[in-house]
């Protein structure tokens, strides 16, 4: 609880305040909390957050439109008439500049709004709007990304908790070897792998997904065990190598030889030393492997057909539908910045001392 300043004509208790009637003590009790180091933190990368999807928006916008090419031109093919194309780039907003164009595309999309897809426009669809065909991709990559890092997280610790522990023996090497092959293995490289062993040779999984649109992607559990095992091939090598490098370097700290000479239990000492301390600089490798998640999604969910927010951003592209395109792209680097932060939360928690460098 903050401490409390009397004014001068102040009592020697603390009394309700005139104007709001809310006792300092309380108001003293909320400015401590807002003072708090971690929440201090919190709204400071937050708003770091909010800016760089900010110059990520304008980047993304510009990659997008000052592409040689007329849209409308592109959606409708080289043989459509002058009217016809005026009459769509019109229809899109083309015939505004292009700041007043990011600006109406930004609150557009602060208000849920992102857009009118140029290819159902063109071809006279009942419904063109980019935020409604959106809900079906996106609930489908989340599955795939949340259905992966749950797998992902626990597996990295665990192997790379044994990797440390039994380090260069016979088990380390089980481990580490294969996770730096897989690691070092392109996605498409991978899954086609699995294909052929779970598809070809054994025909226990089917090659790609028959995920139809609205469908629930656990309605066809099957045609997601392919695409998962190959994003936790790829993501797994980096974070158990760093895993094992922390947990080696944490048993070799005075204060863990300390605790074995007093007698501590050895499972104490993983859970309590070990493990806490190199989860630390674990959990950015941890977390760049959910953002190399988010971003391997996209070759992933081509190779396997899987209809996603991948799969939809590359049939965007090939539509030449940069609406789609700016919506999508937004979306995956607003997801990367929230990985970002929760991270850094989580680092900030298991290290107290960074609790007061942030304060």
């Amino acid at each position: 609880m903050g401490a409390v300043t009397l004014g001068p004509d102040t009592g020697p208790g603390p009394g309700p305040d005139l104007d709001t009637g809310t006792s300092p003590v309380v108001r003293g009790g909320l400015a401590t909390r807002l003072r708090h180091p971690v929440v201090g933190f919190l709204v400071r990368r937050t708003a770091a957050g909010i800016v760089t999807l900010w110059i990520v928006s304008i980047l993304i916008f510009a990659a997008t439109n000052i592409l040689p090419g007329n849209v409308a031109e592109l959606v409708l093919g080289r043989n459509a008439s002058p009217a016809r194309v005026h009459a769509l780039s019109a229809r899109l907003g083309y015939d505004r500049s292009p700041v007043e164009r990011y600006l109406s595309w930004l609150g557009g999309i602060l208000h849920g709004d992102f857009g009118h897809s140029a290819v159902a426009v063109a071809l006279a669809q009942p419904n063109t709007s980019i935020s409604s065909t959106l809900a079906d991709p996106l609930w489908n990559s989340l599955v795939l990304a949340l259905i992966s890092t749950v797998l992902l997280i626990p597996i990295t610790l665990l192997l790379g908790l044994i990797a440390g522990l039994r380090a260069r023996r016979t088990a380390d090497h089980i481990i580490s070897t294969p996770a730096l092959v897989l690691g070092g293995l392109p996605e498409f490289v991978t899954g086609t792998l699995l294909i052929y062993v779970f598809f070809s040779a054994l025909n226990l999984l089917p090659p790609v997904s028959t995920l139809r649109p609205g469908q629930s992607p656990f309605s066809h559990a099957s045609g997601l065990v392919l695409p998962v095992m190959t994003l936790l091939a790829v993501a797994l090598g980096a974070g158990i190598r760093q895993v094992r490098a922390g947990v080696i370097e944490v048993l070799q700290q005075d204060y863990v030889q300390f605790a074995r000479l007093n007698g501590v239990p050895q499972r104490r000492i993983l859970v309590r030393y070990v493990l806490r301390n190199a989860m630390a600089p674990s959990v950015q490798i941890i977390a760049q492997n959910i953002q190399y998640l988010l971003g391997g999604i996209i070759v992933v969910e081509s190779v396997f057909a899987y209809p996603g927010i991948g799969l939809y951003l590359v049939n965007a592209v090939l539509a030449r539908d940069t609406a789609k395109v700016e919506a999508a792209a937004i979306i995956l680097a607003a997801l990367y910045t929230l990985v970002n932060i929760a991270a850094d939360l989580i680092v900030v928690y298991l290290v107290p001392k960074l609790r007061t460098a942030n304060s």
